[in-house]
């Protein structure tokens, strides 16, 4: 290590969803700053929200995101329709939650084989990868055709689906349709165990992480749609009090908010969710985890893609038992009517809780919105993590070094813009 100034920039690494930068600065052999620098333009969608009809936040806030357009329809519809005081049949909440597994499966299988594997297996991308493990890729594309086949079914399309409205659906299918569904399914259930063996055999780190986690918890219940939200310390609170725990802030160098979690910073996501409700996992998910090797918590980031695995797992399972358990409604959705309130909306999106909050007015009209994304809830945790995991690497070279920053942060799958180009690395030796 030299008194020089070193900047490494790579311009076009894949992966990862949005562009950003990765700077930090070593003085004296000691780790001053790691700093995450997302500098795409603020995209408004909070702003152009306000004075739109309530019943439009599904359809626009889907457009957030390509890769988990249903969580964003579902808090949205979870906010309005708190606000508006309506509470839906069990029937409507169980095809919601068929339709968020879809997108699950769709979305695990996409990070896992496509965004982190090449990670593991000393390769530089997918297609490489699919060069030397051609059945595993097939496997993955496979994985993600059975997520697609129920966002297709119960959503119109994979991408942004069209049948979702507040309420409900504007057509809920018949249990015939749903069945060749359930076939696939089963299918993919041999796949996504397959998935899980594949991925733990892969090396990883000996490391955790020791910050707050944060997911919905339900009772017996593995949560995807709903839920109160809690924390590995013992913290409990509703989706209305989540602004009372969680506070949003510009950092300089980003156009990214970062979080805070009772002052603190935190994660959400796969490894929250894990470590707080793995015993509500179904048993076939239970016996894979346990397979895997992973204990009742899990707090290592790159065993995260364990996890993950173990959640297609479940998510297979779940969508099978919602199919075979389905009673179609009666009607596809409940009819609403506007008033003047505030509603609070919170999902678990693949990437952890996606939180919406709606004020309206006595038409239905939007006065005020704010959408809180698991990404930007992470950004201070992944920059924690990169303080730490450099600080004990700094014997590496640069390019090392870079490497091993974008491995780091790939393990939290951060979703910047849905974009396809993330990190610059700028590094400052003093």
């Amino acid at each position: 290590m030299d008194d020089d100034t070193t900047r490494l920039t790579l311009g076009a690494l894949a992966r990862v969803e949005g562009e950003g930068r990765l700077a930090f600065t070593v003085r004296d052999g000691r780790v001053e700053a790691a700093e995450l620098n997302i500098y795409e333009p603020p995209r408004f969608f909070e702003s152009f929200l306000r004075g739109r009809d309530f019943r439009e936040p599904p359809d626009i806030t889907s457009r957030i995101c390509g890769i988990c357009p249903v969580a964003y329809q579902v808090s949205a519809c979870n906010a309005i329709e708190q606000a508006c005081g309506v509470h839906l049949e069990q029937p409507l909440l169980d095809l919601r939650r068929l339709l968020y597994c879809g997108e699950w499966i769709a979305s695990h299988a996409l990070h896992i084989y496509f965004l982190h594997a090449p990670d593991f297996l000393g390769v530089a991308d997918s297609v490489e990868l699919s060069r030397i493990a051609r059945p595993d890729i097939e496997r993955g594309l496979a994985l993600k055709k059975a997520g697609n086949a129920i966002l297709e079914q119960l959503g119109g399309r994979a991408i942004h689906p069209v049948n979702v409205r507040l309420g409900g659906f504007y057509r809920a299918p018949t249990a015939g349709e749903l069945k060749p569904l359930a076939e696939q399914l089963r299918r993919t259930l041999d796949d996504a165990l397959a998935t899980v063996r594949w991925v733990a055999a892969f090396e990883f780190p000996d490391t955790e992480i020791d910050c707050d986690l944060l997911a919905l918890a339900q009772p017996d219940r593995y949560p995807i749609e709903d839920g109160t939200l809690a924390t590995t310390s013992g913290t409990t609170f509703s989706a209305s009090e989540f602004s009372d725990h969680v506070a949003e802030h510009q950092v300089q160098h980003s156009t990214a908010l970062h979080a805070r979690l009772d002052g603190r910073a935190y994660l959400t996501g796969p490894l929250a969710r894990y470590s707080l409700s793995s015993a509500s996992l179904s048993e076939t998910a239970r016996q894979a985890a346990a397979d895997a090797g992973l204990g009742a918590r899990c707090r290592n980031p790159f065993r995260s893609i364990v996890v993950r695995a173990v959640e297609t797992v479940f998510a297979v399972d779940e969508a099978l038992r919602l199919i075979r358990e389905y009673e179609r409604p009666e009607h596809p959705h409940v009819d609403i009517s506007p008033r003047a309130a505030i509603g609070c909306g919170v999902s678990e999106a693949p990437r952890g809780v996606l939180y919406h909050r709606y004020e309206l007015d006595s038409d239905g009209r939007i006065l005020s919105a704010t959408i809180v994304p698991p990404t930007s809830q992470n950004q201070a945790a992944i920059e924690d993590d990169l303080r730490n995991t450099l600080a004990v690497n700094l014997a590496m070279t640069d390019t090392e070094l870079t490497g091993l920053c974008e491995r780091t942060i790939r393990n939290y799958d951060p979703c910047i813009s849905c974009a396809a180009h993330f990190l610059e690395l700028t590094v400052d030796r003093r």
